[in-house]
């Protein structure tokens, strides 16, 4: 753990959700799984296409339409029915299909397993601080089981642009009526949660996994999340 700015006044933690509280990437290789699942359902064979398939549509979808990045819930679904309609399926029956299999898709993607040690911290981190999610994803706090510990979830598209845009940072300090520097942000990402909560005035705690180097340094650097039971002492 480094500390390199001075620390003010603590409030209200705010922590990423994908890959800070738990490993995301099999929850999303099992999503995928998911949703390519229900579509070889529900599509004839000769209609079967691989999951890079539906990448590639997804991505040509957010080159064309920039902003709908920021919901990526929406922008999944859209990309879907946009794969369907090039397969040559009417609008109507492409947007029924879609909404299925994008609704396997988030149900998979909602099955998170938070480990013991990570709920026993934040149980230890709410007895003193408010604690609120600010996520670009669309894990939800409640399926996972820890809507009991946490104030809210703020969740980009909804709430605003995605990080590292100040909009859910600032959404958050008005929701708490607390100035945006007593808020401290844990993230795995630099450019998502780092800049993004220094450009909104917050403190920063960084999860670098990978042990980078930056030429914007956060106020913290942690290794390892348990090492945030300091903020205890």
């Amino acid at each position: 753990m480094q500390f390199f700015k001075t620390i003010q006044r603590i409030s209200a933690l705010s922590f990423d959700l994908d890959d800070t509280l738990y490993n995301n990437a099999p929850v999303l290789l099992a999503a995928e799984q998911a949703m390519l699942q229900s579509l070889q359902q529900q599509l004839q064979p000769e209609l079967h296409r691989p999951l890079e398939y539906w990448s590639q549509l997804r991505w040509q979808l957010g080159q064309q339409q920039p902003d709908i990045r920021h919901d990526i819930g929406r922008w999944r679904l859209h990309g879907i029915e946009a794969g369907l309609i090039q397969l040559g399926l009417a609008e109507c029956e492409a947007s029924e299909i879609a909404d299925l299999a994008y609704h396997a898709f988030w149900q998979a993607r909602s099955r998170i397993q938070i480990q013991p040690e990570v709920r026993q911290l934040l149980e230890q981190l709410a007895s003193r601080y408010q604690l609120i999610a600010i996520t670009n994803g669309n894990a939800c706090i409640q399926r996972m089981g820890l809507g009991d510990l946490f104030e809210f979830s703020l969740q980009a598209g909804p709430d605003g642009k995605m990080k590292p845009f100040p909009d859910l940072f600032l959404a958050a300090a008005k929701r708490l009526q607390i100035p945006p520097q007593q808020i401290l942000h844990i993230g795995d990402s630099h450019r998502a949660d780092v800049m993004g909560a220094l450009s909104a005035g917050c403190q920063a705690a960084w999860l670098d996994h990978h042990q980078s180097r930056v030429s914007v340094l956060p106020h913290i650097r942690l290794t390892k999340l348990s090492q945030l039971a300091s903020l205890l002492g």
